[in-house]
């Protein structure tokens, strides 16, 4: 039998990851100036092209940790564009990903040694081909899946208050939240544990500090879990 394969088109696959990160100022999210063309110098989201030898999670973990050196951190697939003309060099399907860090854990790193640059999700800069339609698409994603699921172990440092993870919520989902409400919703989730420990940054009397119980986290996250904040 021959080899059909042969008289089949060729396309490239690409990668591209939304990183989004959060600090005390937001809900930001991480780009780099491309350096080669076409549109060199642009800002980009993070990306790169699949290889033979592996999946498209192994490729997305692999360009993320060679434009950032970030790695281990948790990554989700949402969506494939395959507009014929979104690539202006050649036919190109884009595979997106989006990842959530926590800033103050990674942005040295990523501020000495890559050529990347956080920004606000209120001022993102003009993005090459569709770049922009990805980011819309990932946020979107981020808030439909923050509304239903427990959010914050990658974005909050290890130890946080529990205004931290409010005002963390409040930043992916672009509008306020009651305290009473959203602090009886979080602990009916049994996915926190109160330390011994306050911050007295923020007031005289001190705030509790908290810690994710990661195996609760996790079942959470895989149990079907619903949360509607």
């Amino acid at each position: 039998m021959l080899n059909s394969y042969t008289k089949e088109d060729k396309v490239m696959l690409a990668i591209d990851c939304i990183i989004f990160g959060f600090d005390e100022e937001g809900l930001k999210i991480l780009l780099i100036k491309r350096d080669f063309e076409p549109e060199r110098g642009k800002w980009s989201l993070i990306g790169g092209f699949l290889k033979v030898n592996e999946t498209l999670d192994e490729a997305a973990s692999r360009i993320l940790y060679t434009l950032t050196g970030v790695h281990d951190i948790y990554m989700e697939q949402f969506y494939t564009y395959s507009e014929i003309d979104r690539d202006p060099v050649e036919r190109t399907l884009s595979v997106s990903y989006y990842a959530l860090i926590d800033i103050e854990r990674h942005n040295e790193e990523l501020i000495e040694n890559y050529n990347a640059s956080w920004h606000s999700i209120a001022e993102v800069p003009k993005l090459i081909f569709d770049h922009d339609k990805m980011l819309d698409k990932g946020l979107k994603r981020l808030r439909r899946r923050t509304s239903i699921v427990p959010i914050g172990f990658n974005l909050l440092p290890e130890k946080f208050t529990m205004l931290q993870l409010q005002k963390l919520y409040e930043a992916i989902l672009d509008k306020p939240l009651d305290k009473r409400n959203f602090i009886n919703k979080i602990n009916s989730m049994d996915i926190l544990i109160k330390l011994n420990e306050k911050d007295m940054s923020s007031s005289t009397k001190g705030s509790f500090l908290y810690m994710f119980d990661g195996e609760k986290y996790n079942a959470k996250l895989t149990d079907n879990f619903y949360l509607k904040l």
